[in-house]
């Protein structure tokens, strides 16, 4: 996983889009019901008609109900890493060309945010001293304003994933560490997302070597779990690598058996043409060989009635 923020929580929600929202936008999660489906909507889908470059940062889900009880759902997700970079007007900008696009009202934004946004404001009111004409507010998720404490032994992943971005006392680091890769190991089964996310994890702990000594001593059971993570991934690894070039060996050999089938079979071809040619005509080898393309040896052995090596 390249460590940019962005990219990683962009994965984080498209891997784990319930727990997410569930940890970003509790209230709306609350009402979600199990059945709902999530959907999310690819960025070629948005580029004919909105070009901001801020597109790429942000998320869109669809959510959609089976059973038809509840209109689709459109959830906007951005996250920043420096709040200074947000704006409330663009995210706005965006919610109501979403709106538009998929002609729907039923839009709901959600920023994360990886730092406290002190000057974001939570709502833009567009109007004047009089009147309000159009008020915009966003739900708002900022990780470390989040105590956690509180999640240390949480069943959502995304939470687990994300204590070392929550606020916590410097002491207990290594065991919101230790919290987080039990986390992973326990809620997700899959060893290609287990080494994904310890990356996400080490990523935003930022353990140094001598914190890193310390969790290996005081830690032990929760070190051998990342150990096991790094080798399990690096044997399914290599087991994909093998069957790769297996199958890339096999496929291989079958387009040069094709190859040289098809080769032998026009010159099977050829040789049929020019052994008529001699029984049928007076041409000399020479033409006779122009006009099938075979050496003139070979004319001159099929002439003489011959099986030499060359023919075969």
């Amino acid at each position: 996983m390249p460590d940019s923020h962005d990219q990683n929580f962009k994965n984080l929600i498209l891997d784990y889009p319930r727990q997410a929202l569930e940890l970003f936008a509790p209230d709306e999660a609350a009402h979600l019901g199990e059945d709902v489906t999530f959907t999310p909507i690819r960025e070629e889908q948005l580029k004919d008609r909105l070009s901001d470059r801020f597109l790429e940062l942000d998320i869109p889900l669809l959510l959609e109900w089976p059973d038809g009880r509840r209109e689709a759902l459109l959830f906007v997700i951005e996250q920043h890493t420096d709040p200074g970079s947000f704006s409330v007007h663009k995210l706005a900008r965006y919610s109501l060309s979403l709106a538009e696009l998929f002609d729907t009202d039923r839009v709901v934004p959600v920023v994360v945010f990886l730092k406290p946004p002190r000057r974001a404001p939570e709502q833009i009111v567009l109007g004047n001293e009089f009147f309000s004409y159009l008020r915009f507010r966003y739900i708002r998720c900022v990780l470390p304003e989040l105590p956690g404490e509180q999640y240390l032994e949480s069943p959502n992943l995304v939470a687990r994933l994300n204590l070392p971005n929550m606020h916590w006392p410097p002491e207990l680091k290594l065991a919101i560490y230790a919290s987080a890769v039990r986390g992973l190991e326990s809620l997700e089964g899959n060893p290609d997302k287990q080494a994904k996310y310890l990356e996400f994890i080490d990523i935003y702990a930022q353990i140094d070597n001598n914190e890193r000594m310390l969790f290996e001593q005081n830690y032990r059971k929760e070190a051998a779990t990342m150990t096991g993570f790094v080798e399990r991934h690096e044997a399914i690894g290599k087991e994909k690598g093998l069957q790769e070039g297996l199958e890339q060996g096999l496929e291989r050999g079958l387009e040069q058996g094709l190859e040289q089938g098809m080769k032998r079979g026009q010159r099977e071809a050829r040789l049929a043409t020019a052994r008529n040619l001699v029984q049928v005509t007076t041409l000399d080898n020479a033409t006779i060989a122009q006009a099938t393309g075979l050496p003139e040896a070979d004319v001159q052995a099929l002439r003489e009635g011959g099986t030499s090596h060359s023919l075969s």
